[in-house]
């Protein structure tokens, strides 16, 4: 996602990408190296189980503008401690840094513009030069450390790091409190350490902040008011932090680069910006053991006293190694829900699958019991970046692995509609977030409703995703949708929307149209399944507008050739002619940084109008008819992917990779599923083609290699291969198990078509299956050949679309 809306500091995830690709030589070079190299899993030697969490490896796009959360933490949870780094540290640590700043607790990850959370950073130090306080390093710029390169390591609710000031820094976490323990090179005598607690936040928001020191314990405790990262409003976080491990010697306050031992408190107001003034206090230490202490730190939304709970009662004894061992428990429970056979398979493969199913299982967040907006006995879950991301593959993975998580977070978007009056399309930090397109929720809610997630009061929901379609809110920046007047009496968005009823920004018209249409259709299918007919016939008749955006006779050319293909959505204005936005416009081909969230973007949003025309998943028969029938819509699906034209670190790009199935041509879905990965997805620190956006890139790749699409919002799973010569996973709710098996597996992966399959012992010659097959558990056999078959070919073999094939 781009961000330029949030203000001058914040900059587009392209922006942020030096390579927006990989050279083909290298993308060829490492999908040899990868497809060559055959591996089993490791296993314990002790009981021959392969230990899943060996094939994790956080550090997987922390570079080149992956901005992957790295550090330690539980699966949704919210506590978040890593090292912070200088340059582009959206997630706290990047790899292709050079510095750390400190070390902080809450975090996000995969987010693309400003830097997220970050909150309350401490920083140790082994010893003042000449035992002086005042020549320790203090303010952020000028304690800034070198970080060694070799030293890092990232696992699964841990992570490390040696500084060049001799300290060594691990952390781990529970769910609403992080353990450091910091261990000091030098002589015991030589040392007495200080560590310090700073009122800053990674993007510099605070507006105020207090912090204190308890003279006789050491006990650092404070709050802070900071802005959002994508959003708008504040939030207040409160912190607890406790020492183990030495000797109180001394404590204090400090501001910009003077210390004090007298003064135990610092307020900071809004006339101090966090920008020009970085203060807090500190405590200083002597004898320690083993030339190691401990730091436990609580944080809240709600006060201090809860911060300091949190850390009491989720890490009464300051057991590092037994929070480790705890975090590494919880994440391979939340992973044992899918085994792979490995077989043949390079363990660079099973890294990027792992890694991946890992990556999505981050956020959102679990905040429950944190939110002091609202009283409610429903969960409350946070750092949604945004809907628009994670509707098409985070969600849906999560339903498949973790119906439970799903069902909370359902639960809790529901309950933000009760207290907010809408339903979010991107939120973080208990703030409302910008929505990028559609009201993507109705998306969410529809999937989660025709896939039978349980525990969710679907009346409410329903009634919220109607109101999204049905009235506009006062800011449709950041909740439902702007200019439905429009939508409702034109059947379209219109360029330059005249729209008195509420304020927002008023680009992205093309991308605006076809997500309201497939939002539209969403509801559709609640209101069909819950019997309400005539909203059902309404909203099934408002998801054909798509095609009132479409020009017929546009032509596309690149660099002054003709690429052959006509008919392509353009913009409109409010008395129905056209406009036009050349079709390659915000394609890596043309001007690839000028479709963002801001009031000089333009009618499609972080792609082109070549992309755009793809969307209409809910009527593909009609999409392909009006490109041309079955033969015309898989030459321009294959240009696009040929062409340069795609960039697949953008969510919208995913579904394109499996539409051939809708033209009868399952094997190029499989063809270039195997295009990208791993070609755009590895083990490498960039290994990622996009900011992650909260997991987004890790579930694509997730899915993808199990063989199954979701068409999100409807009950649909488009069939590949998967990469493994069997997959399973086991329903937590039901405790059935699904297989999906390979005959014929070639790990080298050239007999990647489809020849033909078996569901539960019989023949099955759709391209798809339904939810079904999860909740019911059961075998789907797939025999696998070098060529293209017939297979999933027939017109009675397609997805489902409105109305049907022609």
């Amino acid at each position: 996602m781009a961000w330029e809306v949030c203000g001058p500091n914040c900059l587009s995830e392209f922006t942020m990408r030096p390579q927006v690709f990989r050279l083909l030589a290298k993308a060829l070079a490492i999908t040899a190296a990868v497809y060559g190299s055959v591996a089993l899993g490791a296993q314990d030697a002790s009981t021959g189980k392969v230990d899943i969490l060996d094939y994790v490896d956080p550090l997987i796009g922390t570079a080149n503008g992956g901005h992957v959360f790295s550090g330690a933490t539980l699966p949704f949870g919210m506590a978040k401690a890593v090292a912070d780094t200088q340059g582009e540290n959206q997630a706290g640590f990047a790899w292709d840094t050079s510095v750390v700043t400190g070390f902080s607790h809450m975090h996000d990850s995969g987010t693309g513009g400003s830097p997220s959370l970050g909150n309350f950073p401490l920083f140790a130090q082994s010893a003042c030069p000449n035992d002086d306080i005042n020549q320790c390093k203090w303010q952020q710029t000028d304690r800034a450390v070198a970080w060694q390169k070799d030293s890092v390591v990232a696992k699964p609710g841990y992570f490390s790091i040696s500084l060049a000031n001799g300290v060594k820094a691990e952390m781990t976490t529970t769910n609403r409190s992080a353990l450091y323990r910091f261990t000091f090179n030098g002589s015991a005598e030589s040392l007495s350490p200080v560590v310090l607690v700073d009122l800053m936040d990674l993007p510099r928001s605070r507006s105020k902040g207090t912090a204190s020191v308890d003279p006789n314990t050491g006990r650092l405790t404070g709050n802070g008011t900071f802005n959002p990262s994508f959003g708008i409003g504040s939030y207040n976080l409160h912190f607890c932090v406790d020492f183990k491990g030495a000797d109180l010697r001394d404590t204090g306050s400090w501001s910009r680069n003077r210390a004090n031992f007298t003064v135990k408190n610092v307020m900071l107001t809004g006339s101090y910006s966090a920008a020009t003034l970085s203060a807090g206090t500190f405590a200083r230490f002597k004898s320690l053991q083993n030339n190691t202490m401990l730091a436990r730190v609580g944080v809240s939304f709600m006060n201090v006293s809860q911060a300091c709970a949190n850390a009491e009662r989720e890490q009464p004894n300051f057991d590092f190694d037994g929070t480790v061992a705890a975090a590494k428990s919880a994440w391979r429970k939340k992973l044992d829900v899918i085994s792979v056979d490995v077989e043949g398979v390079s363990k660079d493969l099973q890294k990027v699958f792992w890694s991946g199913a890992y990556r999505a299982m981050i956020s959102p967040q679990d905040y429950t019991g944190e939110n002091p907006l609202w009283k409610s006995n429903e969960p409350y879950y946070d750092s949604y970046y945004c809907i628009w991301d994670s509707y098409r593959s985070i969600h849906p993975l999560l339903t498949l692995l973790d119906p439970l998580s799903q069902s909370l977070m359902v639960r809790s978007l529901v309950d933000i509609y009760r207290h907010e009056g809408y339903l979010p399309d991107c939120r973080m930090s208990l703030c409302k977030g910008y929505t990028q397109g559609g009201s993507n929720a109705d998306v969410l809610m529809a999937d989660a409703y025709l896939k039978k997630v349980p525990g969710v009061d679907w009346h409410t929901a329903y009634e919220a995703v109607v109101k999204d379609a049905e009235i506009e809110p006062g800011n449709w920046d950041v909740e439902g949708r702007g200019g439905l007047h429009s939508w409702k009496n034109l059947g379209f968005i219109p360029t330059d929307d005249f729209d008195p009823y509420g304020t927002g920004t008023h680009t992205r018209s093309i991308s605006r149209t076809v997500e309201y249409a497939y939002n539209d259709f969403c509801i559709a299918e609640m209101a069909r399944a819950m019997g309400h007919t005539s909203d059902h016939a309404k909203y099934l008749a408002r998801s054909g507008n798509w095609i009132n955006m479409f020009k017929a006779d546009q032509k596309s050319s690149i660099n002054g050739v003709d690429t052959g293909f006509t008919g392509f959505l353009q913009p409109r204005y409010m008395n129905g002619t056209w406009g036009f936005q050349d079709p390659i416009f915000c394609s890596p081909l043309l001007d690839f940084t000028s479709c963002y969230l801001n009031p000089s973007g333009h009618e499609t949003y972080e792609g082109s109008a070549w992309l755009y025309t793809f969307y209409a998943p809910h009527d593909m028969g009609s999409l392909i008819k009006t490109l041309g029938g079955a033969e015309a819509f898989t030459k321009r699906l294959t240009f696009l992917h040929e062409s340069g034209l795609l960039y697949v670190g953008d969510e919208q790009a995913f579904l394109t990779i499996y539409q051939f199935h809708y033209a009868g041509r399952p094997a190029l879905s499989a063809k270039y599923s195997h295009f990208y990965i791993p070609s755009q997805f590895n083990t490498t620190t960039a290994g990622i083609a996009g900011n992650d956006d909260s997991g987004a890139m890790g579930s694509f790749v997730v899915l993808s290699m199990m063989g199954l699409w979701p068409v999100p919002g409807q009950n649909v799973y488009l069939l590949t291969p998967p990469y493994f010569k069997e997959v399973s996973i086991t329903n937590p709710v039901t405790g059935k198990v699904t297989t999906i098996r390979n005959v014929n597996f070639d790990p080298s992966y050239r007999s990647i078509y489809i020849q033909s399959a078996k569901l539960n012992g019989q023949p099955w010659s759709k391209n798809w299956v339904t939810h079904d097959f999860f909740n019911d558990g059961g075998v789907l056999e797939l025999e696998l050949g070098e060529n293209e078959s017939d297979w999933g070919t027939h017109v009675e073999d397609l997805p489902p679309s409105v109305n049907g094939y022609q």
